[in-house]
């Protein structure tokens, strides 16, 4: 013999169950929006990253003729006569 007794719930935990799956499903897509956001993000700060990578090592060079520049110009200048200090 069963142990047979009407379950009067049954339809609003259904509903429930299904408006859980909703919002699990709302919520993937919302996490796989700001995944990609974020993909779009890192990709951006990584160009942006590389492009003052290499405006450094464009004033780095600069840095460099420039400091070879004063160089020789110090090396190529005369020094001043001494004074007497009397």
């Amino acid at each position: 013999m069963f142990n047979w007794r009407p379950d009067y719930d049954i339809e609003q935990r259904t509903k429930q169950h299904e408006l859980s799956e909703l919002e699990s499903e709302k919520r993937l897509q919302q996490l796989q929006i700001e995944i990609e956001q974020i993909r779009n993000e890192t990709e951006q700060i990584e160009k942006e990253t590389e492009r003052l990578r290499q405006e450094n090592k464009r004033l780095a060079a600069l840095n460099s003729r420039m400091a070879a520049l004063l160089r020789n110009a110090d090396s190529s200048s005369q020094t001043p006569p001494a004074t007497d200090p009397n």
